[in-house]
């Protein structure tokens, strides 16, 4: 990996630590807040989401000529994700009853814990995969010095 290869992945794992601490601070202020403050914290988060999703989509669109075939069908599986998670969403607001509230508030519990684990290996392969291509760069440059 060249050095600016280096650093533009430096740079994009601290913005990935500034950006868990916001949804950190985010979601301890939402412990004390009113529910329409929360709600709205929600949809900011899940246009942020969304937006971060049409991204990826663009990008896997664009089929990048150095991005395995592999993370463009993920990029593409995932924002197809997110519009399902919208339209649930969606769906689960239009509930009145009791039960079904809870049920889906046990839902949507469980759907942030997977997310958070989704995340959690998802940081943890962007890590092997930038060490993979800084191996890969080094291997490239010595095989250049041999001819």
């Amino acid at each position: 990996m060249s050095v600016s290869g280096k650093t533009r992945a430096s740079e994009k794992f601290a913005e990935l630590s500034e950006r868990i601490k916001k949804a950190e601070q985010r979601i301890e202020a939402a412990q004390t807040q009113a529910k329409a403050e929360v709600e709205r914290s929600a949809s900011e988060a899940r246009a942020s989401a969304q937006a971060q999703a049409d991204k990826l989509r663009e990008s896997a669109d664009k089929g990048q000529d150095h991005v395995s075939a592999s993370w463009n069908d993920m990029q593409k599986s995932w924002s197809k994700h997110m519009a399902k998670m919208h339209d649930d969403l969606h769906d689960t607001k239009s509930a009145f009853d009791a039960t079904v509230a809870v049920n889906d508030a046990e839902d949507a519990e469980g759907d942030a814990y997977a997310a958070i684990d989704f995340a959690y290996g998802a940081v943890e392969e962007a890590e092997a995969s930038v060490l993979d291509a800084i191996s890969a760069w080094m291997e490239a440059d010595e095989l250049a010095q041999k001819a």
